[in-house]
């Protein structure tokens, strides 16, 4: 039985005569992503925005019934809430939004708590409240600025591990593909004013592994040809380079998107914005390991004979003395 060729073998598409101009689509996707950013700004969730937080204990079950909870919640018209196990299997989080109004008067703040436990309890009667608490956006915007610090850390260590295992020109690029990731998933948060919770930060943490993967991949196949094609012209050993590489990306690509399609279209809504973000973050980054960490290569002066060792002095007198100079 023959296999299932997505790509064949003898694919030779010319991905970097198109550079320039996907090069300034990039940077314009980029500064529009921020300009969105700082114009509309993210629609922060309860998790970097603050709002009231209940703790229940089902005294009479061994799991808290979280999906139900949810559903039930987000019907008081709060937003989407977030319900988390906390403890053992049968506690619960509970936190909500709260209204503008709301988030400045304690008394509001509480009722709106009473009202999350009177909506629980009408189907749960063993449900106990350990706790009716207001979090306040000072410390919702800590949480926020350790999120942003984490992001921030994970790029920056994605690019030195590139830079020890290549050359400093590689993690430079492989930064620039990340920035351009993360960016444009942020524009994309922007313009939709979906809600930006601590799910994104995963997905976007998601999207950083799977552009670091590809480009990695393409990375080591542009090394291995550095090393084969001495008189190559680089821009056709980086297009050689991705043309090798492109079976496994279009299939990796492939598979995870079939896997995210049902989640997108069928998934609870307490799901669609992390789906959604890693679904953009693949397209993204498949186009960013082609399109940003290939090209750069070229534009910051790598060539075929850029990490030939350079011949010592010792080098030609040992040569000499086998004879060989």
């Amino acid at each position: 039985m023959k296999l299932l060729k997505l790509v064949p073998d003898n694919t030779n598409i010319q991905f970097l005569k198109l550079r320039v101009p996907f090069f300034l689509l990039s940077l314009v996707l980029i500064l529009g992503s921020w300009i969105a950013v700082g114009v509309n700004g993210l629609a922060f969730g309860v998790d970097f925005a603050g709002g009231q937080e209940v703790r229940m204990t089902f005294t009479q079950q061994t799991v808290a019934p979280i999906p139900s909870l949810r559903e039930k919640i987000a019907g008081l018209g709060y937003g989407e809430p977030v319900v988390q196990e906390f403890g053992a299997p049968n506690q619960v989080s509970i936190r909500v939004k709260l209204p503008d109004d709301a988030a400045a008067a304690p008394d509001a703040a509480k009722a709106i708590g009473e009202r999350v436990i009177a909506t629980v309890r009408a189907d749960h009667v063993d449900a106990r409240v350990d706790g009716n608490d207001t979090v306040s956006g000072k410390v919702a915007g800590e949480f926020r600025n350790q999120a942003i610090l984490a992001l921030l850390a994970a790029m920056a260590a994605v690019s030195v591990y590139i830079w020890v295992r290549f050359e400093w020109q590689f993690g430079v690029g492989a930064m620039f593909a990340l920035v351009h990731d993360v960016s444009i998933t942020l524009g994309l948060f922007a313009l939709t004013q979906w809600e930006f919770s601590l799910q994104i930060v995963a997905a976007i943490l998601a999207i950083i592994g799977y552009s670091l993967n590809d480009t990695i991949v393409v990375y080591d196949r542009i090394r291995e040809n550095l090393k084969k094609f001495r008189k190559m012209e680089m821009g056709a050993l980086l297009d050689l380079s991705v043309n090798e590489t492109l079976a496994r990306t279009v299939m990796t690509s492939l598979t995870l998107f079939i896997a995210l399609i049902p989640l997108l279209l069928f998934g609870p809504p307490s799901l669609f914005g992390m789906v959604a973000a890693i679904t953009v973050g693949l397209f993204v980054g498949t186009y960013s390991s082609v399109y940003m960490a290939g090209p750069l290569l070229i534009w910051m002066g790598v060539t075929t004979n850029s990490f030939v060792p350079t011949e010592t002095a010792l080098d030609k007198q040992e040569k000499l003395a086998k004879g060989q100079g």
